[in-house]
C-alpha cells in the first residue's frame, strides 16, 4: 500500500467526523490519503484534523492558490488509485449522477479514471426517496461502488436505513480495491480461523483460547494483496473482514467439511484455526446437565485431522501452538503432514499470543528456519504470505 493514493472526498453529512477515523486507518495501512472537503463539510469538521492525520494538504477550494491541487483538479484525479467519497450526501449523489462539476470534489470525480466508491450517510427518508434511489441506480450502472448505508440510530434520534457504514468495513473495502493487482492476484486462498466448540449440552462445550485474530489478519492481508479469499471461521467476536466471504462453523467436523468444500480449486490452504483434537463421544445432552456429587466423567473421541485429510492443495500451511519444544514439535508436524510451511508459536506465559494483537513466531519450511521478532499479527500475516507467494507454482 506504500505507493497507493486515495482521494478521500468528505461532504456535509453529520457523519463527516467519522471520516477522520477512516483517513487515519487508511494512513496507518500505508496509503497516501489526499482529502478533498466540500464547503459544507468544513462546517462540521476542520481541515486541520485531516492534515494532522494524513500528513497531506487538504483541498477545500478550487481557487486556493497555496494548495498545489486546488486549481489543477485533474492532478488529484490522475494521482488517485481510488476515489472514495465518505460520507456522501444525497446532494453529492445527485450531482455525480447528473455529471455536475461545480466544486473541487465533483470536478475531481468527473475527471478521474480511478475506481469510485461512495459511502452514503443521510436520513432514511432522503435515502428512500425515489430521486435518490434513481441516482443510486444510475451510479451503480456506471460501475461506481457503494458501501452502505446501514440500518441503525440516526442523527435525528430515529432508527432506520441511512447510517454511515462502519469505518472498518469502508476501510476494508477500499484496501481490497487497492490490492486487486497485488502479488497474490488470481490466487485462491482458503484460511481457517478461531477455535472450534464441541458441545456437551445446550450450555457447555469443550473449547480453547483461540480468538481468531491471526486467521482474520491473514484473511485481510491476503485480500489486500489481490487474492480470492475464503475464510472458514469458528465462533469469534471479531468483526468480519470486509470483502471476504465467511463460512461460519462451530465444531471440528463442521470445519472439516467447510474447509474441504472451500479447497476445491484452491491454490493455498492456511490452517490458522485451533481445531479441537477431541470431541465428546456421545451426542450432546438435550437438556442442561445438572450438578451432582462425585466426579463428572466425559468420554472423548479423536477428531479427524483436517490438514492430514486435505492434501490436494498446491500449498498448505499449518500452525503449531506448543507449550514446550515448539521448534522440534513443529518440524515433526511439518514432515508428518507434508506441509509446505509451518508457523510455530510458543503458548503459555506472559507472551502467549492468545487474544493478543501481537505474536512471536518461527517460520519453518524445507529451506530452513526463520525466527521472527514479536510483531503485530497483521505484520506476521504479511511475512507468512511473502513465503506463500514464492511457493506458488506461477510465481
Amino acid at each position: 500500500m506504500a505507493e497507493r493514493n486515495v482521494v478521500l472526498g468528505v461532504t456535509g453529512s453529520i457523519a463527516a467526523y467519522k471520516a477522520v477515523d477512516l483517513a487515519s486507518r487508511l494512513t496507518q495501512a500505508g496509503v497516501t490519503v489526499h482529502t478533498v472537503m466540500t464547503d459544507s463539510a468544513t462546517k462540521l469538521v476542520g481541515p486541520a484534523s485531516f492534515r494532522a492525520i494524513t500528513g497531506q494538504p487538504v483541498s477545500t477550494d478550487m481557487f486556493e492558490l497555496t494548495n498545489p491541487f486546488s486549481i489543477e483538479h485533474v492532478s488529484l484525479a490522475e494521482c488517485a488509485d481510488l476515489l472514495l467519497v465518505a460520507p456522501a450526501t444525497a446532494n453529492v449523489l445527485a450531482k455525480i449522477a447528473g455529471g455536475i462539476a461545480d466544486d473541487l470534489l465533483t470536478c475531481t470525480v468527473l475527471a478521474t479514471r480511478a475506481p469510485i466508491v461512495l459511502a452514503p450517510a443521510m436520513h432514511t427518508a432522503m435515502w428512500e426517496n425515489p430521486a435518490t434511489q434513481a441516482n443510486v441506480a444510475t451510479l451503480r450502472g456506471r460501475g461506481i461502488g457503494f458501501v452502505g448505508p446501514v440500518e441503525g440510530r440516526l442523527a435525528s434520534g430515529g432508527i432506520g436505513i441511512g447510517r454511515f457504514a462502519p469505518v472498518p468495513q469502508i476501510c476494508g473495502e477500499a484496501l481490497g480495491i487497492l490490492g486487486r493487482n497485488g502479488d497474490l492476484a488470481g490466487a485462491r486462498i482458503v484460511i481457517s480461523a478461531a477455535g472450534t466448540r464441541e458441545p456437551i449440552d445446550p450450555v457447555r462445550f469443550l473449547g480453547n483460547r483461540s480468538s481468531g485474530k491471526m486467521g482474520y489478519a491473514l484473511a485481510e492481508a491476503a485480500r489486500d494483496r489481490g487474492a480470492d479469499v475464503r475464510l472458514v471461521s469458528g465462533p469469534t467476536l471479531i468483526p468480519r473482514p470486509a470483502g471476504v466471504p465467511v463460512v461460519d462453523v462451530e465444531t471440528a467436523k463442521e470445519m472439516h467439511e467447510a474447509v474441504k468444500t472451500a479447497c476445491e480449486g484452491a491454490d493455498v490452504l492456511i490452517m490458522a484455526a485451533a481445531v479441537a483434537d477431541y470431541a465428546p463421544a456421545q451426542a450432546p445432552a438435550r437438556q442442561k446437565r445438572k450438578k451432582a456429587d462425585g466426579p463428572f466423567r466425559l468420554e472423548l473421541t479423536r477428531t479427524e485431522d483436517i490438514l492430514d485429510a486435505v492434501r490436494d492443495v498446491p500449498v498448505r500451511v499449518g500452525f503449531a501452538a506448543e507449550t514446550e519444544n515448539p521448534i522440534d514439535n513443529a518440524r515433526a508436524k511439518l514432515a508428518a503432514k507434508r506441509l509446505d510451511l509451518i508457523v510455530a508459536n510458543e503458548i503459555g506465559g506472559p507472551n502467549s499470543p492468545f487474544g493478543s494483537d501481537e505474536n512471536q513466531a518461527t517460520l519453518i519450511d524445507a529451506a530452513g528456519t526463520e525466527c521472527l521478532p514479536r510483531t503485530s499479527k497483521r505484520e506476521l500475516a504479511d511475512r507468512i504470505l511473502d513465503r506463500v507467494t514464492n511457493m506458488l507454482p506461477s510465481k
